[in-house]
């Protein structure tokens, strides 16, 4: 249900964590994130060429999911309720569902991202961060991947500020739909290819290969 809802240009969300039930969303104006127009601040180039962070994919699918969930200043309820955490774990255990993760000098996880795949478009659900740039280095490796990946599509849901400023723009749902219809129709490679691979045994993703990549544009 879930995978035909995304193919048809809607969402499911709760009103609460407590919500028994969810709801279904289709905006009039969508926000996404041309792939070839991602602007990478200085800042976050910097921070991922030093390797702050180490960053992964589908390592840690339910800490993330739980990290979205968690209160942030001026949001106390999550529209992550039990039914909606469900449906996505059973869709990572079926390799449509993905996370990106962040992990500091200590091990500790500082931030994630999740989202759907499907074709070649991806759907970013929810990001969170506990230190500092961590989320940001996420949606970088996250671009990068489906830059090299093939994909057609970042549907952001909605345009915020935040993502604004990555280069995420406002669609009419006319030409979203185009756009959706043109993306799932094709094949997109998600994970971590050989020129994003970092060395060593930690494994995860190089933050230099994703700086490199994505400068090229920025």
């Amino acid at each position: 249900m879930l995978l035909r809802a995304y193919a048809s240009g809607i969402f499911p969300m709760a009103e609460s964590a407590s919500s028994p039930d969810v709801f279904w969303v289709e905006p009039r104006r969508r926000g996404v994130l041309p792939l070839d127009a991602f602007h990478m601040p200085r800042s976050l180039a910097r921070t991922l060429r030093r390797e702050r962070f180490r960053l992964t994919i589908d390592r840690a699918f339910d800490a993330v999911l739980e990290g979205c969930a968690e209160p942030v200043p001026g949001r106390s309820e999550t529209w992550i309720n039990p039914m909606i955490a469900d449906a996505y774990r059973a869709l990572a255990a079926r390799g449509h569902a993905h996370s990106v993760e962040a992990w500091d000098a200590d091990g500790q996880l500082a931030g994630g991202l999740y989202g759907v795949r499907l074709g070649a478009a991806f759907f970013g659900e929810s990001m969170f961060t506990r230190v500092r740039d961590a989320s940001k280095c996420c949606l970088a490796a996250l671009v990068a991947l489906l830059r090299d990946g093939g994909f057609r599509l970042l549907d952001t849901q909605f345009l915020t500020e935040h993502l604004a400023g990555f280069g995420a723009v406002e669609v009419s749902a006319r030409d979203y739909r185009h756009q959706l219809a043109a993306a799932v129709a094709l094949a997109g490679d998600f994970g971590a290819t050989g020129r994003l691979a970092a060395g060593g045994a930690a494994g995860g993703l190089s933050g230099k290969a994703i700086a490199q990549l994505l400068s090229q544009t920025s």
